[in-house]
């Protein structure tokens, strides 16, 4: 099975190679002034210059050892479906290849947390995939991109490391967890509660907690093929509470065909009184509703029997960002007769 190639072809035994696939970002970056950290064009060198400037200093890799691919080249904010399918495709197809140790994703920051959310979920690799991003343009007087790139390959080439992770600034996060939470800083990225995965010191990793293992199956086996089609992908959208809310807006989105709704509730996922009919109408129309929280750390903790006839299928504990993309996995997982979450 093709699943089974990517969770486990040359699993460590005989593997050496490292391939970094460019998707753009900030790490790729320029701009005019150096002194300039946030007037700058994303996604302006390729990776292959990316990588060529890390190996030039040391490290212990040769051009032998690391294939360099560019994938999409983009500022991650402008993310689309189809270029997260592209992704997908090429880590499927590395992580099948017997002679690749583990993969690196340069990306930037806005969305790698969902990339990498939508990779673990799908993919559940025991390979290392490591996203790595920069806050700071490749032009920077500091520039954070070079010593992220090279604690990426220093993780992906680790011995036992597993699963899909993120670093930057010498800290690892596990896909479930990583979340970005500062729009400027360096170290933009938490695993709130849960905590990080390791550190890397000086070229070695030092492991805190468990390498991220995903709670349900991989996906990649029965969707594969229905996800081809990424303008078929549903449309599933996040309503963010907030004092002053008009239930107008679910009433839209239902009437424009929306397939799934993910309500980031205020502190314990509560939703304005005004939605509940609205949802209620939603769901009645076939729309699958999550309940979550728009709170950075914890998770909404549900009263006893408090979803009993309430306007929503599930309380969820994911961010909204990635709740959206657990929303839209299950719906196409259904669509192709698997079982619901």
């Amino acid at each position: 099975m093709i699943q089974e190639q990517i969770r486990n072809t040359g699993a460590k035994t005989g593997s050496h190679r490292i391939v970094v696939l460019g998707m753009g970002g900030t790490i790729a970056g320029v701009a005019r002034q150096a002194g300039d950290n946030v007037g700058y064009d994303a996604a302006q060198l390729g990776v292959e210059q990316l990588v060529a400037s890390v190996l030039r200093s040391g490290g212990g890799l040769s051009t032998d050892d690391v294939i360099a691919e560019q994938v999409a080249q983009i500022n991650s904010k402008d993310m689309t479906h189809a270029i997260w399918w592209r992704l997908v495709q090429r880590v499927a197809h590395w992580l099948a290849d017997a002679s690749v140790q583990g993969i690196v994703i340069t990306h930037g920051t806005d969305t790698l947390e969902e990339s990498a959310y939508l990779l673990h979920r799908l993919l559940s690799p025991r390979k290392p995939v490591v996203l790595t991003s920069a806050m700071r343009p490749a032009t920077a007087l500091s520039a954070d991109g070079p010593q992220n790139l090279a604690d990426a390959l220093t993780l992906a080439r680790w011995p036992s490391a597993s699963g899909v992770m993120t670093v930057a600034s010498a800290t690892v996060h596990g896909a479930q967890d990583v979340q970005k939470v500062h729009p400027y800083r360096v170290d933009a990225f938490s695993s709130a509660d849960a905590g990080p995965i390791a550190r890397i010191e000086e070229a070695r990793v030092v492991r805190l907690r468990d390498w991220p293992v995903p709670d349900t199956p991989a996906l990649w086996e029965p969707l594969h093929l229905a996800m081809a089609d990424t303008d078929a992908w549903p449309w599933v959208e996040i309503i963010t509470g907030h004092g002053g809310m008009d239930a107008r807006v679910v009433d839209a989105l239902l009437q424009a065909g929306v397939r799934g709704l993910v309500v980031a509730g205020s502190g314990n996922g509560s939703v304005h009184e005004v939605l509940m009919p609205a949802l209620a109408r939603a769901r009645a129309a076939g729309v699958r509703v999550w309940r979550g929280t728009r709170c950075l750390q914890g998770k909404v903790v549900p009263a006893a029997g408090s979803e009993r006839g309430e306007a929503w299928d599930a309380v969820t504990d994911l961010p909204p960002v990635k709740a959206r993309i657990g929303l839209m996995l299950e719906l196409m997982l259904e669509a192709v007769g698997g079982p619901r979450r």
